[in-house]
C-alpha cells in the first residue's frame, strides 16, 4: 500500500481554494490502495498532520483545528522520504525520531509557494515522486508574462499585451499609462503576473479604471500584465492529462460567468461549500463546432508539451465570437478540483483519475532517475596537486 501525502493550504491568497481541492482529493483516493496522509500548510508556513484535517467543518475554526494536529517537517535529503513530527521528541540524529513514511506526494496547492515550482523544487531535492508538472512547467504555468512570451515565440495565438514593473509605475505613472494607451486599445485586463483564480484581475474601459486596476494588481506582484480585451468573447477550457508524448484531452467546457469576466467568486463561490470548481456554472461539453473543438484540443496538447507539463492541467482559451478566432489565455498546472468534472463524462471518475495521476507521477520519477546528475572527475585532485588557483593572491 502506497503512503500518499496530500499537501494543501499554503502561503497563498488562494489558500482556501487549495483546502477544498485537497479535501476533494483525500475523499476520493482509494483507501484500499493508499494510506492517505493529510499535510496542511498553514498561512504562516508551518506544516500539520492529523485526521482532524479530513473534515471540512473543522476549518471553520482553524486555530482550534490546528491545536488538535501535530506539526511535521520534511528534510531535503534525497531518499529520506519521511515526515517527521516536530519538535523531535527523540534523537533525530540517532535515527529514532517519530515520523510518517511518505512514498508519493500529491500537491493540491493553488498559487504562490505551491503551484509555482517552489514546492516542486523542494520535492525534487527529496527525490520523491509527486503528481503534476515539474519545476519548469509549474513556474512557466504560473508566470503569465513568461507564458505569453513563449506562446508568442511559438506562434500560438494570443491577444495583444504588454507588461511593466511596479517600480516603473511608481516612479513615473504618466509614462506607463501613456505607453499602455498608445500600445493597446480599451477594454483592457490588468493582471498580476504570478497569481491565479482571477484574484487581482481587473477590467478597465477607461483611464480611471486602468489606474484602479494597476493599483489592485501591484498589491499582489511586482510585474504587471496588461492585455487587450476581446469585445464579444466566450471562454472555452480543455484539460490535458499525461506525460511526454502520451497525452489525452478531456471534453471542453464553457464557463458561464455572472459578470463580464469569470471572477474568483464565479469560479469558487456559486456552488455548495466544498464543491470547488465543480460547483461553478458551466456547460459541458461546450456548445461549439467539432472543428473548433478539435483546434482547441490540438492547441492544448501543443501547449502541454511546450511547457513540459505533466499530470493533469487545464488550458483556458478565449474565442472571438465574431470571427471565431481562438486565443490561448493561460495554463493551470494544478487546476481547481484537478478538473475531474471534465473527465467524468468520458468514463473516468475522480477516483480513477487520481490512480492515473499517481501512476504518471511514478513513471515520470522513474524517467528522471535515469538522468546522470553527477560527473566523476579528478579535477579537484589535479587542482590540489598544482595548487588551487582560487587560493592564490594576484600579485600587483
Amino acid at each position: 500500500m502506497l503512503n500518499v501525502a496530500v499537501m494543501f493550504g499554503g502561503r497563498s491568497v488562494e489558500h482556501e481554494v487549495s483546502v477544498i481541492t485537497g479535501l476533494q482529493i483525500m475523499e476520493n483516493l482509494d483507501r484500499a490502495k493508499y494510506n492517505v496522509i493529510p499535510i496542511y500548510v498553514g498561512k504562516d508556513g508551518w506544516w500539520y498532520t492529523g485526521n482532524e484535517l479530513l473534515d471540512i467543518e473543522n476549518y471553520r475554526d482553524v486555530p482550534k483545528l490546528l491545536s488538535k494536529c501535530k506539526r511535521v517537517v520534511m528534510l531535503p535529503i534525497p531518499g529520506l522520504r519521511k515526515a517527521y513530527f516536530y519538535p523531535f521528541k527523540r534523537g533525530f540524529f540517532k535515527g529514532d525520531a517519530e515520523s510518517l513514511d511518505v512514498d508519493i506526494v500529491i500537491p493540491a496547492f493553488h498559487g504562490t509557494y505551491g503551484e509555482d515550482g517552489s514546492m516542486q523544487g523542494f520535492l525534487e531535492l527529496l527525490n520523491i515522486p509527486y503528481v503534476g508538472s515539474g519545476v519548469l512547467g509549474s513556474a512557466l504555468g504560473m508566470d503569465k508574462i513568461l507564458m505569453k512570451e513563449i506562446f508568442k515565440a511559438n506562434n500560438i495565438p494570443i491577444v495583444n499585451y504588454l507588461w511593466f514593473l511596479r517600480r516603473d509605475y511608481e516612479e513615473d505613472e504618466e509614462t506607463v499609462l501613456s505607453y499602455i494607451e498608445k500600445s493597446l486599445r480599451y477594454p483592457l485586463f490588468v493582471k498580476p503576473s504570478n497569481l491565479g483564480s482571477s484574484i487581482g484581475i481587473s477590467k478597465a474601459k477607461n483611464r480611471d479604471e486602468l489606474i484602479y486596476g494597476i493599483e489592485v494588481a501591484t498589491k499582489y506582484d511586482r510585474r504587471i500584465l496588461v492585455e487587450e480585451g476581446v469585445e464579444d468573447v466566450m471562454e472555452v477550457n480543455c484539460s490535458v492529462m499525461g506525460f511526454d508524448n502520451d497525452v489525452a484531452t478531456s471534453l471542453c467546457e464553457m464557463p458561464v460567468p455572472w459578470q463580464e469576466f469569470l471572477s474568483y467568486s464565479d469560479k469558487y463561490m456559486k456552488g455548495e461549500v466544498g464543491e470547488g470548481l465543480k460547483g461553478a456554472l458551466r456547460k459541458v461539453p461546450a456548445p461549439i463546432s467539432k472543428d473548433l473543438e478539435e483546434e482547441i484540443k490540438e492547441l492544448a496538447v501543443k501547449i502541454f508539451k511546450l511547457l513540459d507539463c505533466a499530470g493533469v492541467v487545464r488550458v483556458d482559451f478565449l474565442i472571438d465570437k465574431r470571427e471565431m478566432k481562438i486565443y490561448a489565455n493561460e495554463v493551470n498546472t494544478l487546476p481547481g478540483s484537478f478538473a475531474f468534472y471534465l473527465w467524468e463524462p468520458l468514463g473516468i471518475p475522480f477516483r480513477e483519475l487520481l490512480d492515473r495521476l499517481i501512476n504518471l507521477a511514478i513513471r515520470r520519477h522513474r524517467e528522471y532517475t535515469r538522468n546522470i546528475y553527477t560527473f566523476d572527475t579528478d579535477l579537484l585532485i589535479k587542482a590540489s596537486l598544482r595548487g588551487s588557483k582560487l587560493g592564490k593572491r594576484r600579485e600587483t
